[in-house]
């Protein structure tokens, strides 16, 4: 019962610690930084952390791509710095979560520099060797996520490896034992420590085919479906599970191109569960088609059939987790709300989400509603995954048109430093940026919204404290007016007590129809993001939350 209670009921702040809070003044975040802050984070309501990799790298795709994993990079401190951060935390209350990329490591590494060396060394076999189709001719035809094709020649070996993202990111060959060892070695490590818990990265492209053919069904991203859920999956997750549940701790998949009925295959509790919750990206993609670069008109019924979608099929056999933002996404408001009714919409977003069923995650300047940032150039956005996709973009469709979506989808835009208060670099750092300060800090800062009752900071703090009822942790989710275009509507259920949560997507009034049972008895609208109600008429991005109790 314990290990069912603690992760179900968190409430989990995400770092990405390179733009949180620099404590030294070198322009770059760090553990200082974050052990300065574990107090505001607890203010918030909060009940862990989440670290994005603090790892050392060569940060070519920002401590995504690891050179060792029992160290911590000399931009953001050193492990005695952590130890602070982590026993603070932890005496406040705090869980904390560690990103585990165990799909691919730097090539600096020392594991492929040693692969490198030739075949018949030790460590050859860590990695994914395959020798040319023909002369000079890739294994496959398969594509990067980040950059050009998957396979890359080594000229060292003769032989091409494969790298599902950047070149200098190789992929792991989980199908040979002693990499598997490697990875439980290094989770013991962690969970020695005493953290918590891992959010293990793109985890589902970790078992590859057992041959690498052509793929001729995808005219882009090539490989995607051979990959993603390849055979011996189930098998490699199942060992790293035992690790786990030597430990009071918990795991928490990245999962691309999941659905739930194949979800459940992981996380449905019980005999052969293998990850206790996922991340899964379908309500992200209400606007855009598999990237974020592809870019539609915004469609509510294509993000409310997503989260109804989870929350039924999760329901009494599987645990949610709910999320609008972290570190691979544009701003939220930017995208889903309206920058102009920038408050209202804010609001109506967070209530929107944050009150299904599921563990609860915000990322770091999504509580003030930071948005994105409007760069001059591509280069401007440091992000080797936007530079693939913009060059990609380019040739199809012009350098203008898709510089305009690069702006849009750019995850640089969830990268800027956070907005601590309306003084020089928004108070992150005293030194130069490493990346440019959104220029509306003026405006949208943590300080000012601290001070002001009305503010999106206060809502979030308001709805993470009301998340705690039991209403919120056990009801059922009942979705409303489904085919509603421009109104969500849902309904959670316990015992006596019921909740409706309205939200309006429109930047006009809309008429609605409020179910005649929130006519009688005793009926309270807990919140609002306007100072005034109708019952048959939303303002612009008006959210109200209604909770009705019955007798027993």
């Amino acid at each position: 019962m314990a290990r069912d209670a603690w992760y179900k009921d968190m409430n989990f702040y995400q770092i990405w610690i390179r733009s949180f809070k620099d404590g030294n003044g070198d322009g770059i975040g760090d553990l200082m930084g974050v052990y300065e802050k574990l107090d505001y984070i607890k203010s918030l309501g909060m009940d862990g952390i989440w670290f994005s990799p603090i790892y050392a790298s060569p940060n070519e795709d920002f401590g995504y791509d690891i050179s060792d994993y029992y160290s911590i990079h000399p931009d953001y401190g050193t492990m005695d710095d952590f130890d602070k951060v982590l026993q603070a935390a932890h005496a406040k209350g705090l869980k904390i979560i560690m990103d585990l990329v165990i799909n691919h490591t730097s090539d600096k590494h020392p594991w492929f520099i040693e692969s490198c060396k030739g075949k018949d060394n030790p460590y050859h076999d860590y990695y994914i060797w395959r020798p040319s189709r023909k002369k000079n001719k890739r294994p496959n035809n398969w594509d990067s996520l980040f950059e050009g094709k998957a396979w890359e020649y080594n000229t060292q070996t003769g032989e091409y490896y494969l790298h599902l993202f950047s070149k200098g990111q190789p992929d792991l060959n989980h199908a040979n034992p002693k990499v598997r060892e490697e990875i439980k070695k290094i989770m013991r490590f962690w969970l020695d420590k005493g953290v918590d818990g891992f959010r293990e990265d793109v985890i589902t492209f970790i078992s590859k085919p057992d041959t690498f053919v052509n793929d001729y069904k995808m005219p882009a991203v090539k490989g995607l479906f051979e990959y993603s859920f390849g055979p011996h999956l189930l098998e490699y997750l199942t060992e790293y599970r035992q690790v786990a549940l030597e430990y009071d701790c918990f795991l928490l998949g990245e999962t691309p191109i999941m659905a739930p009925n194949r979800a459940l295959s992981l996380i449905a509790e019980g005999e052969g569960q293998v990850l206790d919750m996922m991340f899964h990206f379908q309500h992200m993609q209400a606007d855009c088609f598999m990237t974020d670069f592809i870019q539609r008109p915004f469609r509510l019924k294509k993000m409310k059939r997503a989260f109804s979608t989870w929350q039924n099929a999760l329901e009494g056999k599987a645990w949610n987790t709910l999320y609008l933002e972290n570190h691979d996404h544009s701003r939220i408001i930017s995208r889903y709300g309206d920058e102009f009714y920038h408050t209202e919409s804010g609001k109506m977003l967070a209530a929107m989400y944050l009150l299904q069923k599921g563990t609860a995650f915000v990322y770091q300047g999504q509580e003030i509603g930071m948005t994105n940032v409007y760069l001059e150039n591509i280069e401007d956005y440091r992000d080797i995954q936007l530079k693939n996709a913009f060059e990609i973009g380019r040739k199809l469709i012009g350098r203008v048109k898709a510089l305009e979506y690069a702006r849009k989808s750019s995850r640089g835009s969830a990268r800027t430093p956070v907005h601590w208060n309306n003084e020089r670099n928004a108070g992150f750092t005293e030194g130069t940026p490493w990346f440019d300060v959104n220029p509306n800090y003026a405006k949208i800062n943590i300080a000012d919204q601290m001070q002001n009752t009305n503010s999106l900071w206060h809502f979030y703090r308001k709805l993470l404290a009301y998340r705690k009822k039991p209403v919120i942790r056990y009801g059922t989710y009942t979705e409303m007016n489904p085919k509603d275009r421009k109104i969500y509507m849902y309904e959670r259920k316990y015992e006596n007590t019921s909740v409706l949560v309205i939200c309006s997507f429109s930047k006009l009034s809309r008429k609605y129809k409020l179910p005649s049972s929130y006519h009688e008895g005793s009926s309270e609208i807990v919140f609002n993001n306007y100072e005034t109600v109708s019952h048959d008429k939303l303002s612009p991005y008006q959210v109200l939350v209604i909770e009705k109790t019955t007798s027993v």
